[in-house]
């Protein structure tokens, strides 16, 4: 559970340093999918800290999806909101309202219910379809990134940002299914395919559209299947007579992550 958290942590700072170098950025051809905004975003010195501080959440997140259930894994991620939303509060002088002090209290009781109630990771390999259906997955979210970039903007910022969290979702699945470097497994596949499409995503989500609901779009996209998968076909269990408990506590830390989606906005430049 700490690496989790360890993760949510680096992974909340990072979407603030992100968020502010891809509105930096000069806009591309409007295409969801936007190879050319990767290479200007990273010319931002924010964008390149941000990816670092990526990577540690992304080898945490790894270990702690080897050792936990996926729905306590993804639910920590999601709070990485309620991470940036205190960060903004104390070193960027955003005031919080009063419910959104109240929805951070509430994504840590929801995450202090699932470290309560989850039972131990699940061991199965799950069907054999599965890897080959992350890969096909993988490759429909750059599909669905060139369909979202030619909408207008209030449902392209959220069909970009539903697309990146299924990228991520694709990842986290991903990780569970992969035992060693196989050239011929199709996990590993989708885990490049769909990382590397959830980042152009969230990176085009960021900067052409309203942040708050790609950020929510993308809380959505990679909690909710990933933990579905999980307790369907890979043995994600709870502890006994205590599923009920452990679903209440998932929805409320998700709920209150989605409350505190507006911090996923980058502040007004000062430079």
């Amino acid at each position: 559970m700490i690496c989790a958290l360890a993760s949510s942590v680096c992974f909340g700072a990072a979407s603030v340093f992100q968020a502010m170098a891809a509105r930096a950025t000069t806009p591309g051809t409007g295409g969801g999918v936007d190879v050319a905004l990767m290479w200007r975003a990273l010319r931002q010195w924010r964008y390149v800290l941000g990816l670092g501080m990526d990577g540690l959440g992304f080898a945490l997140q790894i270990v702690a999806l080897r050792t936990l259930p996926i729905y306590v894994v993804g639910a920590a991620l999601a709070a990485s909101l309620a991470v940036t939303a205190v960060i903004a509060s104390r070193l960027l002088r955003v005031r919080l309202s009063r419910v959104e002090w109240t929805a951070v209290g509430v994504v840590c009781a929801g995450l202090a219910l699932l470290a309560l109630t989850s039972g131990k990771e699940g061991h199965r390999p799950g069907p054999e379809w599965l890897p080959w259906g992350l890969l096909a997955a993988a490759f429909g979210v750059l599909l669905l990134g060139v369909a979202g970039g030619r909408l207008p903007e209030k449902p392209r910022a959220l069909v970009l940002g539903l697309g990146a969290g299924f990228g991520f979702g694709v990842v986290e699945v991903a990780v569970r299914l992969i035992d060693g470097i196989d050239l011929t497994d199709p996990s590993l596949y989708a885990l490049l395919v769909g990382g590397g499409a959830a980042f152009l995503l969230l990176t085009s989500a960021l900067q052409r559209g309203s942040v708050t609901t790609a950020t929510a779009g993308s809380v959505l996209g990679e909690t909710i299947g990933p933990a579905i998968i999980g307790v369907a076909w890979l043995g994600d269990t709870t502890r006994e007579d205590l599923g009920w408990l452990a679903v209440t506590g998932f929805a409320i830390a998700v709920a209150g992550s989605l409350t505190l989606a507006r911090f996923g906005e980058p502040p007004e430049r000062t430079d």
